[in-house]
């Protein structure tokens, strides 16, 4: 096992540094006060292929593996985290599973979109009633001649207002249970669907959320994304490369708040002395910096196993509950040592806390990681819980 990155790579991540310092970074404040990521922004991204990270080059992307997705997304942690979560959904589960699932025809109308950024990808899962439940949904498809028609709402769907391309979970056989959802390619103007006003949220400003309704939704029977019963396999498959690319994107955002915290302790004079001189600090610092690198080590092992084709519904698991918990516990340190200023909305401190929190809700909670990771280990044991 080979964590060092190839020369390829290392340019990119330098390329990626530059532009999220030049481009992006100098508007993080403008993003969190006015909601909304700058046109100029997302276009340079398209430009420099952020937009296609992991769709093969055959398609228009720049085909990296998840070890190289994941680099990239540690670098794009280091910014507003509103911003990232575009890319993030649009790159992860808004597009992973077609690019992993799809059929030839599919990949062709679609990918060399999504690659250029023309059309961005979402994924549709949670429901009112179906939240960390994701089997039990309510919407409904039904096979209608070559078509599907769909009826029913989703709900906190991440670049709702900005997509075009839509992965869409529905029951096709409610008496299979689990067994009987089915995965959709959904377009935006499809008739039949709606999407609802953007929601205000705590954090993650520049990214919307919004529901979605389908009203006798029509969808051909060609846009079924893999086998029709194994959506919600396909959903474990899609949601396990997000989490991975989530606990990246944790760990360049933890990587940008002990870099802070160091220099303000060390800039910080109390008591006639840098804050670095006072012990408490440095344990603070040496706590943060240990937990950022054995999530660096956990994140780049399983990056490295779903390359090598191994399952790793678990190992992702794993890595999205602690990389999700160690951010909250860097940001809450990195409060502490920056003391009022860190409450202050007009530093990078305060935002970074509040966007920390969602990531142990979202692409699945810390406690169903937990479910997750009890059940495949006794599974492994041939015990079904």
């Amino acid at each position: 096992m080979n964590f060092s990155f190839q020369d390829d790579l290392l340019e990119m991540k330098k390329m990626v540094q530059s532009f999220i310092a030049n481009e992006v970074e100098p508007h993080a404040m403008k993003i969190e006060e006015e909601d909304r990521v700058p046109d100029a922004i997302l276009e340079a991204s398209k430009r420099i292929g952020l937009f296609g990270l992991s769709i093969p080059e055959r398609y228009g992307g720049l085909g990296l593996d998840m070890i190289g997705k994941s680099a990239i997304f540690e670098e794009l942690g280091k910014t507003s985290n509103g911003y990232t979560t575009i890319l993030g959904a649009h790159n992860g589960i808004g597009s992973v599973g077609i690019v992993e699932l799809g059929s030839e025809e599919q990949k062709q109308r679609y990918l060399p979109r999504m690659a250029r950024g023309e059309w961005i990808g979402a994924f549709a899962l949670t429901e009112p009633e179906a939240g960390s439940n994701a089997a039990n949904l309510k919407t409904v498809a039904k096979r209608v001649g070559d078509r599907f028609v769909i009826n029913g709402q989703k709900i906190y769907c991440t670049n709702a207002p900005l997509a075009t391309v839509f992965t869409v979970m529905a029951v096709t056989q409610a008496e299979a249970g689990a067994k009987g959802i089915t995965s959709f390619i959904v377009e935006r103007d499809f008739p039949g669907f709606h999407i609802g006003a953007v929601e205000k949220k705590m954090g993650l400003h520049g990214s919307h959320t919004a529901q979605l309704y389908f009203e006798d939704l029509e969808v051909p029977v060609e846009n079924v994304l893999g086998v029709e019963g194994m959506g919600y396999v396909n959903a474990l498959k899609i949601l396990a490369n997000g989490r991975v690319g989530l606990a990246a994107r944790c760990l360049g955002s933890s990587e940008y708040l002990l870099d802070r915290s160091l220099k303000h302790a060390a800039e910080r004079v109390q008591f006639g002395k840098p804050l670095a001189s006072q012990q408490i600090i440095q344990h603070y610092v040496a706590e943060m910096a240990l937990e950022i690198e054995t999530l660096r080590a956990l994140l780049y092992r399983v990056a490295w196993m779903i390359d090598q084709g191994e399952p790793a519904v678990k190992e992702a698991a794993m890595a999205k509950l602690y990389a999700s918990e160690v951010y909250h516990r860097v940001a809450d340190r990195a409060v502490q040592i920056h003391g009022g200023i860190g409450f202050i909305a007009e530093y990078p401190i305060e935002r970074f806390y509040r966007d920390a929190r969602i990531t142990r809700i979202y692409e699945g909670t810390s406690e169903i990681q937990k479910n997750i990771i009890a059940d495949r280990l006794f599974r492994e044991r041939g015990v079904t819980l």
